[in-house]
């Protein structure tokens, strides 16, 4: 799918991208259809005397994730229009939504919860952040309140408490989607470029775990300073290591110097080099390397080729929204929300949470499912390559995924 040059300009903010494994430049933006803090709309169903289900989506409308927010919430109305049928029902009930802004801060997200449990929410979704999810999943638990969390990546959210669900993907899927590129894992060597911080640190034992202990490569690192502004030593140092793949994990401004180093050194040309593809602003930052380099990819705009994500796509655009990364995020918990409903009922989360269970559907990125046994959202992941540079640069679709072959691995729900 081509977008113009226009909407390639609109996002300009620089943050972390993918969790774990891209760098991306991004935007700032404000959501659309309700203001922060007051309902979307107000009442029940005047006729049929059906009870409104209040919603709250508590997520980074600002903050350094703003635009990850921003594509959320076009996608959840998008979504919520579609499973809906325009009519803002579930089983004969109003969906009325309540957006929190978080700005990224876990406190002030924990807040947000706790102010809408307290007026008689029982669903609870957004979650841009994953420090944020990881806050309000046991909140969620202990006030019996279905929580689906949205961009939020952690592995941690899966098996976490029977009321706790996702509507993205998770980091375990980011790893085997890149590992795939290898066509097979086991005795390859794997190194993983990245920064000497927690972030970077958090890479590599990702990559060690899945990668490593459970496909049987070999995992070895360069860690760079995150201030380092010469980064050719540390590209020279990946291609001496002769890798069968060099797996980069970075997050910040030196993006482009690092791509530059890459591409300079030959390493982008004498090995496999992956990365994840995050949101549309970001793909001029790999410069000339980025036709050399194969991505990972959670989602990007046509990556799906179905009719539902056909719908999310044309109901972003009509909204005046551009279609991004996470809009499958907000769009799949829109879905979720309106079968919970309709299966579980408007006012018990435990049946809601039930409803969700084992439920399959089509969502934007194509055949889905909800793992009974943990709620891990199975879907299928995608791989692309990038064509054009600057604005001009765009991804195109190696493969698709299905769900079976990035399965994260069972866990056993806790309490």
């Amino acid at each position: 799918m081509r977008r113009s040059r226009t909407s390639r300009h609109l996002r300009n903010r620089s943050v972390p991208a993918l969790a774990l494994l891209a760098v991306a430049v991004l935007l700032a933006g404000c959501s659309k259809a309700g203001t922060a803090g007051s309902p979307s709309s107000g009442g029940g169903d005047a006729k049929s005397g059906a009870a409104a289900v209040d919603v709250g989506l508590v997520y980074s409308r600002s903050g350094p994730l703003a635009a990850y927010g921003k594509q959320y919430i076009d996608g959840f109305h998008a979504g919520l229009d579609y499973a809906t049928h325009g009519t803002g029902k579930a089983g004969g009930h109003e969906i009325r939504v309540t957006e929190q802004d978080d700005a990224g801060d876990p406190a002030k997200a924990v807040a947000a919860a706790k102010t809408l449990i307290g007026k008689g929410t029982k669903i609870i979704a957004g979650t841009t952040d994953s420090g944020v999810a990881l806050q309000l999943a046991p909140l969620a638990a202990q006030n019996h309140v279905l929580y689906i969390a949205g961009p939020a990546a952690t592995d941690a959210l899966t098996g976490l408490n029977a009321y706790t669900f996702r509507s993205g993907r998770q980091s375990y899927q980011d790893i085997l989607t890149a590992g795939s590129l290898l066509g097979g894992t086991g005795g390859k060597k794997v190194v993983v470029l990245t920064q000497n911080s927690a972030f970077g640190q958090a890479n590599v034992a990702a990559v060690k775990e899945v990668l490593g202990s459970g496909q049987g490569a070999t995992v070895d690192s360069v860690l760079a300073p995150p201030s380092a502004g010469d980064l050719t030593p540390f590209a020279q140092q990946v291609k001496s290591k002769k890798p069968d793949l060099v797996f980069v994990a970075w997050a910040g401004a030196s993006a482009p110097a690092l791509w530059t180093a890459l591409d300079q050194q030959g390493v982008v040309t004498s090995t496999k080099v992956v990365t994840g593809l995050a949101g549309i602003a970001s793909y001029p930052l790999f410069g000339a390397a980025g036709s050399k380099v194969s991505f990972l990819a959670h989602y990007f705009p046509g990556a799906g080729n179905n009719p539902v994500e056909k719908a999310m796509l044309d109901g972003i655009a009509k909204a005046g929204g551009t279609p991004d990364l996470f809009s499958p995020d907000g769009f799949t918990a829109a879905q979720m929300i309106v079968h919970a409903v309709e299966a579980g009922g408007a006012t018990d989360p435990a049946a809601m949470a039930k409803a969700l269970e084992g439920w399959s559907f089509q969502g934007p990125k194509g055949d889905e499912q909800v793992r009974a046994a943990d709620h891990a959202l199975l879907q299928p992941m995608f791989t692309a390559t990038l064509t054009g540079t600057g604005a001009a640069a765009e991804p195109q679709l190696v493969s698709r995924l299905p769900k079976e072959a990035v399965n994260p691995p069972m866990k056993q729900m806790a309490g």
